[in-house]
């Protein structure tokens, strides 16, 4: 599928706002609502949208320390990956399970409601699981989020 600078703006609209009408976003493009409408179902089946989220606030819902882990998978024993990642993605408070090419095998987004919860989650289910070998933790200062490149 080839995208024109028309799709590129109905995808930059809707990046910063998923939850505006066809018709909204026709005003603000300069297209009818039947245009838009078939131009933001054409993304959608070529699978350019693959769907649309609702974003929570972590703090608000009594989350306020963020975590990033990079996890060095032991050699030892040799726990396969589908089985580490299915463990770590039944842990609630972990939002983002990454498989990473670096100094670590993974990266992982952990939220917890203060720093002793976090250290909780981190000696009660991430230590423990199997396979788990060096770990670093990254408390988030702040956050920018950006739009994709677009």
């Amino acid at each position: 599928m080839t995208l024109d600078d028309l799709d590129y703006a109905i995808l930059r609209a809707l990046t910063t706002n998923a939850d505006q009408s066809t018709t909204q976003l026709g005003e603000k493009l300069g297209l009818s609502q039947p245009a838009t409408w078939r131009r933001v179902r054409r993304l959608q089946e070529a699978g350019v949208i693959a769907g649309r989220r609702l974003l929570l606030d972590a703090e608000k819902l009594g989350f306020g320390v963020t975590v990033f882990l990079g996890i060095k998978l032991a050699t030892k024993g040799r726990v396969s990956l589908e089985d580490f990642e299915r463990a770590v993605g039944a842990i609630p408070e972990v939002q983002t399970v990454d498989h990473v090419l670096g100094l670590y095998d993974y990266r992982l987004r952990v939220v917890a409601r203060d720093l002793a919860d976090f250290e909780r989650v981190l000696r009660r289910r991430i230590m423990t699981m199997p396979g788990v070998g060096n770990v670093e933790a990254n408390v988030l200062l702040s956050e920018e989020r950006r739009p994709g490149p677009i």
